[in-house]
């Protein structure tokens, strides 16, 4: 049972397991009440008291069937980003009569997945079929690492629903399997850590993407948005995709403009990224899709070579001496802009 009192710090690392950054699951025992790929979506998990299904009663997680035959349910899920997991986070929100009350987590580098049967859009109402078990029976499942050894959870409430543990794992990891034991509901599964991503020297690559190891650092606000989702691979769906911070208390009554039209405000909002690698910025790309009436004013954008290790804290942020990349720069709404 997971003993950490408050939200701990791997949670800020990007979430590698997110069908947001591709994670998808390969294999499930069973999806009766519940798709296993609820497990990875990104949203928080939501509860409709009356809204049932010919399974029975809707939930927005992975549940499956009460167990009547010897075993225990499990499910395989391929990471988008394969990489270092330094913690999970077990969310089993709304599951409170029907939670798993234990569960584990083996992981593997595995390059060479087999040919594997497609599951349907929507798995609910169904277990694995022969085919299936007979294909994932080849990657020996049962015998990949534990990073986790069988554990307790707790029930959905607002106060037990949330369960953290940090792993001490220092191997690659492409591929989780998830153990129920011995059947029941979990609503989200959130695996914390840095993707890893052999980069070839003379390749131009997007060095600040999460897919090739970027990794945000720290920032001054996140009231509305993470800064980790400006770097995911893909364009964004909507402006809950993009970093958004609250308004500053601090700023003018009356705004102005300086003489190259820059508005003059007290301080600014940051956030400190790691690159994938050390290298050579050949060109910059700032997108304010979707954002209408909230988009910034203007950016700035600095860099500094240093170890990983200096940037452990706030207070190390701010007293490092950067250099300018791009100078204030005006953006507009709903555009991607690209500087040379």
């Amino acid at each position: 049972m997971s003993t950490l009192k408050k939200i701990p710090s791997f949670t800020e690392l990007n979430e590698i397991s997110s069908e947001l950054n591709g994670s998808k699951v390969i294999f499930a025992t069973d999806d009766w009440f519940a798709p296993a790929e609820n497990l990875l979506k990104q949203e928080e998990p939501v509860f409709k008291p009356n809204v049932f299904t010919d399974c029975g009663k809707w939930m927005d997680g992975w549940e499956t069937r009460r167990k009547r035959v010897p075993g225990h349910d499990w499910c395989i899920i391929k990471l988008g980003l394969s990489g270092l997991i330094r913690g999970i986070h077990v969310d089993t929100a709304f599951f409170t009569g029907n939670y798993a009350p234990r569960f584990s987590l083996q992981a593997v580098n595995l390059q060479n997945e087999p040919p594997l049967p497609m599951r349907d859009e929507d798995m609910m109402g169904q277990a694995a079929s022969l085919q299936m078990w007979e294909s994932i029976s080849s990657l020996n499942s049962d015998k990949w690492p534990t990073i986790l050894p069988m554990t307790e959870l707790r029930p959905g409430y607002e106060e037990t629903r949330h369960n953290f543990f940090p792993i001490n794992f220092d191997q690659v990891c492409t591929h989780i399997r998830l153990n129920m034991y011995p059947d029941g509901g979990i609503a989200r599964l959130r695996i914390y850590g840095e993707a890893i991503c052999k980069v070839n020297a003379n390749e131009i690559i997007d060095l600040i993407s999460i897919k090739n190891g970027g990794v945000c650092k720290g920032y001054s606000n996140a009231h509305y948005g993470h800064p980790r989702n400006i770097i995911r691979p893909d364009q964004a769906m909507s402006m809950a995709d993009g970093w958004e911070t609250a308004r500053r208390l601090d700023r003018p009554p009356i705004l102005e403009t300086d003489q190259f039209g820059i508005l003059k405000v007290t301080g600014n909002e940051w956030a400190v990224f790691k690159l994938s690698s050390a290298g050579y910025i050949s060109h910059l790309e700032v997108d304010t899709k979707y954002f209408k009436g909230n988009f910034p004013a203007s950016v700035r954008i600095e860099g500094v070579l240093i170890r990983d290790d200096v940037l452990s804290s706030k207070d190390n942020i701010n007293k490092i001496q950067w250099e300018t990349v791009l100078g204030a720069e005006k953006v507009n709404v709903f555009k991607c802009a690209l500087f040379l």
